[in-house]
Parts: structure tokens; C-alpha cells; sequence
């Protein structure tokens, strides 16, 4: 089976910012989804930071540069999916942003679930959480303050030890690490990864240099950012195809790096 990863791609109709070109970001995601529907993926989803903000922000503003994004996605032919990011949530609430998008067959209400295709099972978190367990809302968090609050990890507990195969995580913020870009209670959320025995990759956003990391047995693989750069050079997606013997390749299109990821046991 094969899927298609996006992220950070930080939409918004606004002036660049350093390296960030946030108005070509639009023309970048048309592009991902034409190659995904080229190629006949299975399902595509987009890892987070799907849409930014003004300057200053306006909330009316920041819905439409939000619908106008998943208007593009949606051209998808097949299954979508989303994870929340930190920008996600900038100036609007996450039942603001969970309303405006389609996460197909889930519960328009769920910022984490999991489902299965094709005898893979994927789990989606979401790590927009503050320390003090209380989510994002409307920019009201510091972005380096990111966590899976203890609920979700019972639930992902549970789905883990209920999912029949092999398994594959998506989240916004990076689980295998300890710097600014990274979950503050990642070692827990890996402990229960690591027991379950059925983890094979951990797909990541957030940080848009992208990078690669494999721990006890998981493999950590960061995808490079949308926004970043000028012209179409600059776009990062990628195919993930996943065989029976239990490898990855992971096909990336423009600047995503590409890598055959093997399961290993810890």
C-alpha cells in the first residue's frame, strides 16, 4: 500500500517572512495533490501547520486562509487526513479548525484517532497540549510547551494493544528528541510505542530543516516544510510505500529526502 505525507504548509495570505513564502505554499500543496492523485495513493495527510495567520491577526481572516488550504487538499481523490500543529491553533480553536476540515470516518470532534488501511494501522496524536494538561486555544500557549496529556496516552494505550499489525504514528511535534521542537513528555509517549512492539515509523513536522533519528527498533522521520523557499524548487512531499516484508520506502518529491526504512527489533 502506499499513502502521501505533506506538512507545515503554513498557508496564508500574507507577505514572505525570511525563508518562509507563505502565499506560494497554496500553489505547492496543488502540486502534492495532483502527483497523489497521479500516482493512485491510498490516502494522504498533512502533518500540521496546515494554514498560518496575519499580521495582526484577524480570526475571520485566518478561517478563510484554513478553508482555502483544505479546498486544494480536498482535491484528493481518495481518504484525507490531518494533524493538528501548533499554527493550527494560532488564532482559532481547535473545533474551529477540526470543523473546517475532513478527516475521513472520523468523528469530526477527534484531534487524535487511528485508523487502518490495507492491514496498516496508523495512530494520529495530538501534542497541542500545555503542560498544565489544558489545550491550545486561540495562540494561547507558548509552542515549545508541547505534550501528550495523560488521557490520550491511555487511549493510545489501548488502540495499540487492540491494533492487530503493524503500526505507523503521525504527529505534528517530534517524539525523539529533547530540544524546543520536541513533545517535553516524548520519553513517555516512546515508552509506550516501544512496548507495543508494532511501531515501524513515526512520521514527524514542525521542524522544516526535517531529520532522522531511529530509537530502540522505531525509526523518526522528520518531513522538510512547504513553506520554506521561492518557487516550486522549494516543495516537499513525499510517497510512502509500505511492503510486505515489513520495509518503507519513502519517496521524496522536490527537497523531502528520500529513504528505505527497515523494521528492526529493539
Amino acid at each position: 500500500m502506499r499513502f502521501g505525507v505533506v506538512t507545515d504548509c503554513h498557508y496564508a495570505d500574507v507577505d514572505p517572512a525570511g525563508t518562509r513564502f507563505y502565499r506560494q505554499s497554496l500553489d505547492k500543496l496543488a502540486e502534492c495533490v495532483d502527483r497523489m492523485n497521479t500516482e493512485k495513493v491510498d490516502f494522504l495527510i498533512e502533518l500540521g501547520d496546515f494554514k498560518d495567520q496575519g499580521r495582526p491577526p484577524v480570526e475571520r481572516d485566518t478561517l478563510a486562509y484554513l478553508q482555502e488550504a483544505e479546498a486544494v487538499f480536498q482535491r484528493f481523490g481518495g481518504p484525507t487526513y490531518h494533524v493538528l500543529g501548533n499554527h493550527d491553533v494560532d488564532s482559532i480553536s481547535k473545533a474551529q479548525f477540526l470543523a473546517r476540515v475532513t478527516n475521513t470516518r472520523i468523528d469530526p470532534g477527534r484531534s487524535y484517532y487511528s485508523f487502518d488501511v490495507k492491514g496498516l494501522h496508523c495512530i494520529v496524536l495530538d501534542a497541542d497540549y500545555r503542560s498544565d494538561g489544558v489545550g491550545y486555544d486561540h495562540g494561547d500557549f507558548d509552542w515549545t510547551d508541547a505534550n501528550v496529556p495523560a488521557d490520550e496516552l491511555d487511549w493510545l494505550r489501548k488502540d495499540l494493544a487492540a491494533a492487530p499489525g503493524p503500526a505507523v504514528v503521525f504527529i505534528h511535534q517530534l517524539l525523539d528528541g529533547a530540544d524546543s521542537v520536541s513533545v517535553r513528555n516524548a520519553p513517555q509517549v516512546r515508552a509506550i510505542l516501544e512496548e507495543s512492539g508494532k511501531i515501524q515509523v513515526v512520521f514527524q513536522g514542525h521542524h522544516h530543516e526535517g531529520r532522522y533519528n531511529r530509537i530502540k527498533g522505531i525509526h523518526y522521520y522528520t518531513l522538510r516544510a512547504v513553506v520554506e523557499g521561492q518557487g516550486a524548487d522549494s516543495n516537499s512531499y513525499a510517497i510512502v510505500e509500505v511492503a510486505d516484508n515489513a520495509s518503507i520506502r519513502i519517496f521524496g518529491h522536490r527537497r523531502a529526502v528520500s529513504a528505505t526504512l527497515f523494521a528492526v527489533m529493539p
